[in-house]
C-alpha cells in the first residue's frame, strides 16, 4: 500500500496487510506519519515536556462500577 506522509508528504510503501495499513483503509481520519517526522516530534515533545512548561491536557478518566 502506497501512503503519504501527513507532514512531509513522502511516499513510502507499508505492507497491505499491516495493521497500520487497515487502520488507514477502514478510518480515512487517521493520517499516516513517516519515521523521520514521528521522530523529530517525538524529540521535540520531550524537549518541551523537560522545561516543565508542557502539560497533557487530557479528560480525567471515570472509574464504572460495573
Amino acid at each position: 500500500m502506497r501512503v503519504k506522509c501527513a507532514l512531509c508528504e513522502v511516499i513510502e510503501n507499508i505492507d497491505d496487510y499491516s495493521l497500520q495499513a487497515k487502520k488507514l483503509r477502514n478510518r480515512p481520519i487517521h493520517t499516516y506519519m513517516c519515521e523521520k517526522c514521528h521522530d523529530r516530534i517525538k524529540e521535540k515533545t520531550e524537549e518541551r515536556v523537560s522545561t516543565g512548561n508542557f502539560r497533557f491536557y487530557r479528560s480525567p478518566q471515570v472509574e464504572d462500577d460495573f
